[in-house]
């Protein structure tokens, strides 16, 4: 008995969407990273270990010293979370 092949393509819009509204990430970043994720945010000191919450396109929507309200902003916002190391 062969195996079928299934073939399914996304277009890179459609991946770019993918988890929109649904998910989102959080991640631990350094103060030195800031600026690249949060051009906006005032200049942090070195050495200082933040986390962020992101939407699953990337798009940057919280940015704390403290992880729990990573979660309380995705549960305020209803997404599901996944950690990035």
């Amino acid at each position: 008995m062969g195996l079928k092949t299934i073939t399914s393509s996304l277009s890179k819009n459609d991946l770019a969407h993918l988890g929109a509204g649904e998910v989102g990430y959080i991640r631990k970043m350094r103060s030195e990273e800031v600026s690249r994720c949060f051009p906006e945010a005032p200049e942090i000191g070195p050495g200082i270990d933040l986390w962020a919450l992101f939407a699953a396109d990337g798009t940057p929507i919280l940015l704390t010293d403290n992880r729990s309200s990573t979660f309380f902003k995705a549960a305020e916002d209803d997404l599901r979370t996944v950690s990035l190391h």
